[in-house]
């Protein structure tokens, strides 16, 4: 586990010495969600559908306690914080280490504007499964008054 860190650390070096070296306009060209954050970024599937229109957000989090899980909705973006416990090392010696922990946040852009205070969450097989209604589109129809 301490080597998947010291990686995790090196990784974190390097773009700070590449941020120095080049300067800060180089580091504003990468997207904030491709930066290296501590922890881990769950993925996520985000789809829209239904009569009633709404947009789907899914997250892969097994082995994350949903009491450890936090949901914010801000404007168009959705916040998915929370914490996968460190495995017990103690008498094991690891060919392979994949599974990723510690504290996540990841922020999942969405393309419409939702209902933030019906927004409602789920939990099922690991899989995370956020649902916003999208905001009503307010429509007017304009009438074209003749030219004088």
């Amino acid at each position: 586990m301490s080597r998947q860190r010291d990686r995790l650390v090196n990784f974190e070096r390097m773009w700070r010495e590449m941020d120095e070296m080049l300067g800060q306009p180089f580091a504003e060209q990468w997207p904030r969600s491709t930066r290296p954050q501590p922890g881990f970024s769950p993925r996520v599937d985000v789809y829209y559908c239904g009569d009633e229109p709404r947009a789907i957000v899914k997250a892969e989090l097994p082995g994350v306690d949903t009491d450890s899980v936090a949901l914010e909705v801000a404007g168009r973006e959705l916040v998915i914080m929370g914490e996968r416990p460190v495995q017990e090392t103690e008498g094991r010696v690891y060919q392979q280490v994949e599974i990723e922990a510690g504290r996540f946040r990841r922020v999942v852009e969405l393309g419409a504007d939702v209902v933030a205070e019906r927004a409602r969450a789920s939990y099922e097989d690991g899989i995370l499964r956020v649902e916003l209604p999208l905001a009503g589109q307010v429509t007017r129809k304009v009438p074209i008054e003749p030219a004088e």
